[in-house]
């Protein structure tokens, strides 16, 4: 059957699209800080001397790493209402990918805390630094930089992965591309149009990373290192 491409329709909502664009940025956004700040505190409770904040923030990672993101987001919508605990599509959207990523990122900044050798701790300390300042320049900060291109690579991931919460009718691309679709029976222009837009949103991603990266590890760069090793 001759199918023939037409993306005026498509097109010419541009606002409908420039909005969902707008507001996947704000959900990405919220779900990389918050869930970055998420994981390092859980990578911290995942190492704390507290056997029950060791068994709580374990639980938590493996829940979430160990059931599809769906399931999740339907759950935090759909059955935390029936124990009064109310919440809009935007709220349970933010929600579910902040637990999301945050659960995800624990591990990696686990992983990233673990490679930091304890003697450099212990130098840190016997320069006279506050225990607040050698963890966050002697362990935090190498830390982040020994598991950088994961962190990215979870960053992008879930950024991709907000698309999901159109599955409730939290307004983002993809549901706005479901309204245009419904408007213009155009389906396949329609999602050709949010693949392209998705496409060049990771490669924004992925420039904004490397340039922080740089701002972060400057070093890496006088050392010829490439910023994604």
């Amino acid at each position: 059957m001759d199918y023939t491409l037409q993306f005026g329709d498509v097109l010419a909502r541009w606002p409908l699209l420039l909005e969902g664009l707008w507001r996947t940025l704000l959900f990405s956004a919220a779900a990389i800080i918050f869930g970055l700040v998420i994981g390092v505190f859980g990578a911290l409770g995942r190492r704390a001397r507290s056997r029950a904040i060791r068994y709580a923030v374990t639980a938590y990672v493996e829940i979430i790493r160990n059931t599809p993101m769906l399931i999740q987001l339907f759950i935090i919508f759909f059955v935390l209402p029936t124990i009064g605990i109310k919440l809009s599509t935007t709220e349970a959207a933010l929600v579910a990918v902040v637990l999301n990523n945050g659960a995800y990122v624990t591990e990696i900044v686990r992983g990233g805390i673990a490679s930091v050798h304890p003697s450099q701790i212990e130098a840190g300390l016997s320069l006279g630094l506050s225990r607040t300042r050698v963890f966050m320049s002697v362990v935090l900060l190498p830390a982040i930089e020994n598991v950088y291109p994961a962190l990215v690579s979870q960053f992008i991931l879930i950024a991709l992965g907000t698309s999901i919460i159109s599955a409730i009718g939290a307004d983002d691309l993809t549901s706005m591309a479901n309204v245009i679709q419904s408007e213009t029976f155009r389906a396949l222009e329609v999602f050709i149009v949010i693949g392209i837009i998705y496409f060049f949103l990771t490669l924004l991603y992925r420039a904004l990373f490397a340039g922080l990266s740089i701002l972060l590890f400057p070093h890496r760069r006088r050392q010829g290192k490439a910023v994604w090793a």
